[in-house]
C-alpha cells in the first residue's frame, strides 16, 4: 500500500514538473515576444526621428540659403537709404546755412538802396530849396552855376537809383524764389524726419547706427512771447544733460494768427538716445524731482516741510542733483511761470495750463495717438488728455512748482 502511494506521489509530482516546465516555455515565449515588439517599436521610432531630423535638415538648409542672404539683403538697403538721408540732411543743413547768409546779405544790401534813395532825396529837396532862394534874390553868378551842377549831378543820380530799384526788385524776385526753395526744403526733410520718427515709435527697423539717426521728437510753445527765448535756451540745456543732439529744427506760426503776435511751435528732431531708454530716465527723474512724488498725486511728505522739499538731519548739507535732474528741474520751473506752455522731449511731455502742471511719461502708441490727434500744442486739451492716462504715468508737480 505505502508503494502504490509513493508511485502515485512520484507520478503527481513528475506531472507538476511536466506542467511547470511547459508554463516556463510559454513565459519565455511569451517575453520573446514582447522584446521583439518592443525592439520593432524602437526601430520604427528611430525611422521616424530620422525623417524628422532629414526634413529639419532641409529646412536649416533652405533658411541658410533663401532667407538669411533675403534678410542680409533688405538690412543693407535700409541701411543704404538711411545713410543716403542722413548725407540729403546734411546737404540740406549746409544748403540752408549757405543760402541764409546769402538772404541776410542781401537784405543788408535792401536797407542800404533804401538809406541811399531818402538821403538822395533830402539832398534833391535841400539843393531845390537853395536854387529857388537863388532865383528868387536874382543871385545867379558862381553860385547858380554851383546849383545848376548839383542838380545836373542828382538827375543823373535819380537815374542811377532808377537801375538801383530795378535791381532791388530783380533781388526782391531773387529773395522771394529763394524762400520758396527753402521753404520746400524744410517741408521735405521735416516730413522725411516725421516718417523716421514714427518708425522708431512703431518698432520699424530702418537700418542706421546707434546714435546717430533721428528717433526722437521735441515740441516747445508757450503763450508768453517774453518766455520764448529762455525757454528756448533751458529746453536745449536739458536735451544736452540727456545725452540728446538737435540733427533739426523747425519753427512755424499757429494757423488764424497774425505772424508778429503769434508765439512760434519750436520742433526739434533728436539723435543720441532711443525712446524706451529716455522714458525710464524720465520716470526716474520725475519720481526724484518733487521730493518723490507719488504717481499722479502730490509729494509724499509735504507735512514735513514745503512741497518738494526733503527734510534733512541738521548740519547736513544737501548734495547737489545729478546733471539731468538739475536740468530737468530747471525746464519744469520755467515752464511753470508761462501762462500756457507745452514740452516734449521725445517720452516725456509736460503741459502747463492756466489751472495745472502736469508731467507724463508716454508710451509710443500714446505718442502716436496725441500725434494724429494733434493735442501737442494745446495746453488745456493736451491736460485733459494726460488726465485719462494710468496713475503710474502721471505726475501732477502743480504744489511742487509752487514751492519750490
Amino acid at each position: 500500500m505505502t508503494t502504490v502511494i509513493l508511485v502515485v506521489l512520484c507520478v503527481v509530482v513528475g506531472a507538476l514538473e511536466l506542467y511547470a516546465g511547459r508554463q516556463s516555455k510559454h513565459q519565455a515565449a511569451a517575453f520573446v515576444r514582447r522584446v521583439d515588439e518592443l525592439n520593432e517599436q524602437v526601430t520604427k521610432q528611430n525611422s521616424v526621428l530620422v525623417t524628422v531630423g532629414e526634413q529639419l535638415s532641409a529646412e536649416l538648409s533652405r533658411v541658410k540659403r533663401d532667407v538669411l542672404p533675403a534678410l542680409d539683403s533688405r538690412l543693407r538697403d535700409n541701411t543704404s537709404q538711411v545713410e543716403e538721408l542722413a548725407a540729403l540732411v546734411h546737404r540740406a543743413d549746409e544748403y540752408l546755412r549757405t543760402q541764409a547768409g546769402r538772404l541776410h546779405e542781401l537784405e543788408q544790401q535792401r536797407v542800404t538802396l533804401a538809406a541811399l534813395r531818402r538821403k538822395l532825396a533830402e539832398v534833391e529837396t535841400s539843393v531845390r530849396a537853395v536854387a529857388e532862394a537863388g532865383a528868387r534874390t536874382g543871385e545867379r553868378g558862381a553860385g547858380g552855376a554851383d546849383v545848376e551842377a548839383a542838380l545836373a549831378r542828382l538827375a543823373e543820380l535819380e537815374r542811377d537809383g532808377a537801375g538801383m530799384l530795378e535791381l532791388q526788385r530783380t533781388l526782391t524776385r531773387t529773395l522771394e524764389d529763394v524762400e520758396d526753395i527753402v521753404a520746400e526744403l524744410l517741408a521735405f526733410t521735416e516730413s522725411e524726419l516725421d516718417e523716421a520718427v514714427t518708425a522708431t515709435l512703431e518698432a520699424r527697423p530702418r537700418g542706421g547706427r546707434d546714435g546717430t539717426s533721428v528717433n526722437v521728437v521735441g515740441r516747445l510753445w508757450t503763450r508768453d512771447g517774453r518766455l520764448e527765448d529762455i525757454l528756448a535756451e533751458v529746453y536745449e540745456r536739458c536735451l544736452e544733460a540727456n545725452r540728446l543732439r538737435i540733427r533739426f529744427r523747425t519753427t512755424d506760426k499757429p494757423n488764424g494768427l497774425p505772424a508778429d503776435d503769434a508765439p512760434e511751435r519750436r520742433r526739434y528732431f533728436l539723435a543720441g538716445q532711443r525712446p524706451e531708454d529716455l522714458g525710464g530716465v524720465f520716470t526716474a527723474l520725475l519720481i526724484s524731482t518733487g521730493a518723490d512724488l507719488p504717481p499722479g498725486g502730490g509729494p509724499a511728505s509735504l507735512a514735513r516741510g514745503r512741497p518738494g522739499e526733503r527734510v534733512l538731519p541738521p548740519g547736513v548739507t544737501p548734495e547737489p542733483p545729478p546733471e539731468d535732474e538739475a536740468a530737468l528741474k530747471a525746464l519744469l520751473r520755467a515752464l511753470y511761470e508761462s501762462s500756457g506752455a507745452v514740452a516734449q522731449i521725445g517720452p516725456l511731455l509736460a503741459v502747463r495750463s492756466r489751472d495745472e502742471f502736469l508731467c507724463a511719461v508716454l508710451t509710443p502708441p500714446q505718442s502716436l495717438e496725441l500725434e494724429s490727434d494733434g493735442v501737442f500744442w494745446d495746453p488745456a486739451a493736451a491736460a485733459v488728455r494726460l488726465r485719462r492716462l494710468p496713475s503710474h504715468q502721471l505726475w501732477d508737480l502743480s504744489l511742487w512748482a509752487a514751492g519750490s
